[in-house]
């Protein structure tokens, strides 16, 4: 059992419980410190070994449609999904992103994809458009049309699998039950890993002091909000505090403002733009890295 459990997202299948913590401890250590808790940093990770916090690792559970090789496919109810995603995150970048030149690019593209329509060329088609309007923004640019659909078509076969699959689902959660006991104080999810995060919560039947979720698509109405477990969504009944961190280019974290759509936030649901991570604004290590988490952390652990 651990004090912190720490449950990642997507994309995590080639990877291992040790060497995720390997990846994550340093920059929690790193937040808590820059909080002002150098004690609590070098109990987290000091000289290269783990402390009081563990990861809830499920990512092999996806390699085994990958041994087959059709890991990463969507089947044909799927792609509309996905093209729902994909023009989500282009309203957002519209709406919200830092740079002015990706709010006017992303709302150009909007106005083009809403314009008269085309040669009806099927869902798969479809979806070509939206995600080459995806990659002129900076989030997506260095990817290019071709990586930027392997990124939408990942995310949204993990997260379908996810929120879908009860086998898949109760696997998932097991994992992160294996680390949560009497004296578990602290869930940390990041992407999918805070919906399963938040699920695990729910589950509890004891207080928990701190749930931390970051670069979270609970707000995601298109695919996520509306099958997450319990219906309807609201803040975990004991749960004391609930930390939700976002930057604003991090095109996952759908709403990053979580506050109007889980009732029961008032005094336990803090969220919105709060953290700026750069070029890599999903980037997990460097949400755990900031001064915000590390003081949630901190202050739940004192």
């Amino acid at each position: 059992m651990a004090r912190i459990v720490l449950v990642h997202g997507i994309a995590q299948e080639q990877k291992s419980p040790d060497s995720l913590e390997a990846e994550w401890l340093p920059s929690l250590a790193g937040g808590v410190r820059l909080a002002g808790r150098p004690e609590l940093a070098d109990a987290l990770w000091r000289d290269g070994r783990p402390g009081p916090a563990r990861m809830a690792f499920y990512g092999d559970l996806f390699l085994r449609r990958g041994q087959q090789g059709d890991g990463d496919e969507l089947t044909a109810a799927e792609w509309p999904f996905a093209e729902a995603l994909a023009l989500e995150w282009l309203n957002r970048a519209a709406a919200d992103a830092s740079r002015e030149r990706d709010r006017a690019t992303a709302a150009r593209e909007l106005a083009f994809l809403a314009g008269p329509a085309g040669e009806e060329q099927g869902v798969r088609a479809a979806l070509r458009p939206v995600l080459n309007a995806l990659s002129r923004l900076r989030p997506f640019a260095r990817f290019g049309v071709a990586l930027a659909e392997r990124v939408v078509v990942k995310a949204l076969r993990q997260v379908t699998l996810y929120l879908t699959d009860e086998a898949v689902r109760e696997a998932v959660q097991e994992r992160v039950a294996e680390h949560v006991g009497p004296d578990t104080q602290v869930i940390v999810g990041h992407s999918l890993g805070s919906v399963v995060a938040y699920e695990a919560v729910h589950r509890l039947g004891r207080p928990l002091p701190l749930l931390v979720t970051l670069g979270s698509p609970l707000g995601l109405r298109t695919v996520v909000y509306e099958r997450t477990r319990p219906q309807p969504p609201a803040v975990p009944p004991m749960l004391a505090r609930w930390v939700n961190l976002a930057d604003r280019d991090d095109l996952v974290a759908a709403r990053p403002d979580l506050t109007a759509l889980f009732p029961g936030a008032d005094g336990v649901l803090e969220s919105g733009y709060t953290v700026d991570n750069g070029a890599k604004p999903h980037e997990a290590t460097f949400y755990l890295a900031k001064r915000e988490t590390g003081a949630a952390v901190a202050a739940a652990l004192s």
